[in-house]
């Protein structure tokens, strides 16, 4: 496994990341903790976590039941802000409330990434910033970070932090693939000119860039976006799926695997630290493990950059 400095921060994350949203919700506590503990074997060491996921709270909690004595070995990141039922937002007493819960939940001392989720129109940045400030003082956080804020968001937070002379947001987070590059279009500029690490999710499009899905076929069974989903309803429409089968026939005509080439596609730039990838098996893991080891050409990456370039229009959901 591969290692890649978070901003300016002193943490190193691993390449490839576990994204934890499946935990408590499709997996139960014993899966979660086969999961997380095969990841850390193989040496993943970034695993990503919200206040929500799993349904509220649920997430956390497994997670806070099963790493025990291993929590050292770990980047843990979770989020606050999306709707609770102790609230949401960024004002500066649900940052208080918010951060003590989760960590209650994942039954830790500190967390070493916090993320706002989504950035809250109804709350000054500067609030948030100096609520964040202070719990990072206090010890309970290590780095902070947004995620799916937009552009301007993006540069009003790193200019506030600076005038405040608060802790500033070290990375963003936010969606990008070969099926969804909207991405590079505003949001990438964006982080890279405000000095930002940046850490992408659905690099596999919800499944579609994991190879399973092919021409007049329905979606296999048990997959995320086999029936009507919210997911489905997203990824799966004629557009998507016929760059996903030109990706297919580019990656069988060089014997490659697609999953390899999402990831090595998305490390191949520098400003990624490291790419979250949800599994609630043993096998995907090790798939994921081996991903990072993968690398394209810059050849080849200037030839999957012209076969997607469709997905430039495609913003992230």
């Amino acid at each position: 496994m591969q290692y890649r400095q978070l901003g300016d921060s002193d943490l190193k994350l691993s390449v490839i990341g576990l994204g934890c949203n499946n935990f408590g919700g499709r997996t139960d506590l014993e899966t979660t903790s086969r999961v997380i503990n095969r990841a850390l074997d193989v040496g993943i060491n970034h695993f990503d976590t919200a206040d929500i996921y799993g349904g509220e709270g649920k997430s956390e909690d497994h997670m806070g039941q099963v790493i025990g004595p291993r929590r050292k070995e770990m980047i843990l990141a979770t989020k606050f802000g999306l709707p609770t039922s102790a609230g949401k937002g960024g004002k500066r007493d649900y940052v208080m409330t918010a951060v003590e819960a989760s960590l209650k939940r994942l039954r830790t001392d500190y967390i070493d990434i916090y993320y706002l989720h989504k950035p809250d129109p109804m709350t000054p940045i500067e609030e948030t910033l100096r609520a964040l400030d202070d719990v990072v003082k206090q010890g309970k956080v290590r780095v902070i970070a947004n995620s799916n804020m937009e552009p301007r968001e993006i540069t009003e937070a790193e200019q506030t932090a600076k005038k405040a002379g608060t802790v500033r947001f070290v990375a963003a987070q936010d969606e990008l693939s070969l099926i969804k590059r909207g991405t590079e279009r505003d949001r990438l500029p964006a982080v890279e000119k405000n000095h930002l690490a940046f850490i992408p999710y659905f690099p596999l499009a919800s499944g579609l860039l994991t190879g399973k899905y092919t021409r007049n076929t329905p979606p296999p069974k048990g997959t995320r976006l086999d029936g009507k989903n919210r997911l489905s309803d997203v990824f799966w429409n004629d557009a998507n799926l016929e760059l996903t089968y030109k990706l297919v026939d580019w990656c069988n005509a060089k014997q490659v695997s697609l999953t390899n080439v999402a990831f090595a596609w998305l490390l191949s730039k520098p400003i990624v630290t490291s790419v979250i990838a949800g599994a609630v098996k043993i096998e995907q893991i090790d798939a994921n493990a081996r991903a990072a080891e993968f690398k394209l050409r810059p050849e080849d990456v200037a030839e999957l950059d012209k076969l997607t370039a469709p997905a430039l229009a495609t913003q992230p959901h």
